[in-house]
């Protein structure tokens, strides 16, 4: 679930990692506040790591802006699942820095998990920031920022154990007040061979249930219909009580946040395909509230580079996982990531890819080719010898494969009728909206007088391409 793309916070683009998405503005009283500007690389988690930031700095005295040049402090959150996310980060800090020397005093930050990656280089070695601030220690900001007015670099990068900023309320930055995200927890467990990310965002630990039901409430008082469970492995959530009497796992967290009202839509992110249990989706199954939705990432159809990759699976366990999906929830679509060319791939091993896209019929994927990244234990184990253009050539037959099993999806839901939580304007037209139906398929159809975002319609499909589908209201 990754995007290269730009998220701005003060300025605030749709996560939609298939498309480039709306940009949203946020506008917030900044009056006798200095201005922060922040921009977000990479996943969801990301974007909801900045709402927690910016709540962090409005406590500080820090106001939100859209304009990069009025800002006093410019942050980037970071993203280092491949090599394309860094070199764009990397072009970034180099235009905030032509705006540094115009005007010294204003601060420049590095956040998130390409911040705990580099450390010291970016502040050292390159001087291109002034404070490095790593994804467990944004409390730390106010104090990083202070010494930073006075002339000093400022990093704290240390992994905690314990840090969900379960206490911080986040400041959403979405002005269409009808989709969150809530974290859930952080970090990751699964040594998988080619990511990073059990290094820059630590192990795993559970947000206190209670916490994330009443943020979920808090959100559909005040107005929000939909949020989205954030987690590296959201099926791996486990919390305990401090006195050890009251145990919640997963398939427990998702019931009691359905509970909060039938109205508010659940989604959540991401599974991982050796831990969802049948329990997960049985309570999908028992609530219409929570969407008839899973990611569940392949990576590889071949179960040789499923284990270089330690992924903990093969490919029958998945296709197993897959069948239950569909026994328990017919109606439930699935998604996808893939990488292509991962380290000694060979042409048959790339087509059990292809056909476990087919097999499954994912409605969509998120597809990239293999990215080397320094640390991981592929890198250090495992020659990176699929050439770049074989990489370049697979990613494009899996691209296109997928490209045809979505038509095929899509095409099958026209005529159906759907329910849609309606997000606000289609983007090619202000007479049309745009919204979602619990299969993650985003559907425009005409404006209807009363209708408003936050709503519910009944939707029929009547044109589908790979990508959307558009519709009419229905009573």
């Amino acid at each position: 679930m990754y995007d290269d793309n730009i998220t701005l916070l003060g300025v605030k683009k749709d996560i939609d990692e298939t498309k480039q998405g709306e940009v949203l503005y946020f506008d917030q009283p900044t009056d006798g506040l200095k201005k922060f500007y922040i921009e977000s690389y990479g996943c969801a988690m990301n974007f909801s790591d900045s709402e927690i930031v910016a709540s962090i700095l409005g406590g500080a005295g820090y106001g939100p802006t859209r304009d990069m040049e009025s800002a006093d402090l410019i942050l980037v959150n970071t993203c280092s699942i491949r090599e394309k996310a860094e070199e764009n980060i990397r072009q970034r800090l180099s235009i905030f820095n032509k705006l540094k020397r115009q005007k010294p005093e204003v601060l420049i930050g590095v956040l998130g998990c390409m911040a705990e990656r580099l450390k010291a280089k970016l502040l050292e070695q390159e001087k291109l920031v002034d404070i490095v601030v790593g994804p467990d220690a944004y409390r730390d900001l106010p104090n990083l920022l202070a010494k930073a007015d006075e002339g000093d670099k400022g990093i704290n990068v240390l992994l905690s154990r314990e840090e969900t900023y379960a206490d911080i309320s986040p400041l959403r930055l979405d002005s269409n007040g009808v989709i969150a995200y809530i974290s859930i927890m952080r970090g990751c467990d699964n040594m998988c061979s080619f990511c990073v990310v059990p290094y820059t965002r630590g192990r795993e630990r559970s947000r206190d249930a209670y916490s994330i039901v009443a943020e979920a409430k808090d959100l559909f008082d005040r107005g929000f219909r939909e949020v989205t469970l954030l987690g590296q492995n959201v099926d791996s959530y486990k919390w305990s009580s401090p006195d050890d009497t009251e145990h919640v796992n997963f398939a427990q967290l998702l019931e009691r946040v359905a509970l909060v009202h039938p109205d508010l839509r659940i989604r959540f992110s991401t599974s991982h395909p050796k831990d969802i249990t049948n329990d997960v989706l049985h309570t999908i199954a028992k609530y219409e509230n929570i969407c008839d939705y899973i990611h569940l990432p392949v990576q590889s159809g071949n179960s040789r580079i499923l284990s270089l990759m330690n992924r903990t699976y093969d490919r029958e366990w998945y296709m197993e996982r897959v069948k239950a999906i569909n026994e328990i929830i017919p109606d439930c679509a699935i998604s996808a990531d893939i990488i292509t060319g991962f380290c000694t791939e060979t042409e048959e091993e790339h087509q059990d890819t292809l056909s476990i896209i087919k097999w499954s019929r994912f409605s969509m994927s998120y597809m990239f080719y293999y990215s080397e990244r320094p640390g991981t234990p592929a890198a250090k184990k495992l020659q990176d010898d699929v050439p770049e253009e074989i990489k370049k050539r697979r990613l494009q037959e899996v691209v296109d494969c997928q490209r045809l099993v979505s038509l095929e999806h899509n095409l099958a839901d026209v005529g159906k009728v759907f329910k849609v939580l309606v997000e606000g304007d289609s983007k090619k037209s202000d007479q049309d909206f745009k919204g979602r139906n619990s299969q993650n398929k985003m559907i425009n159809f005409p404006k209807v007088d009363g209708v408003k975002p936050g709503d519910y319609v009944m939707v029929e499909v009547t044109v589908a391409n790979a990508g959307t589908l558009k519709g009419k209201v229905v009573n």
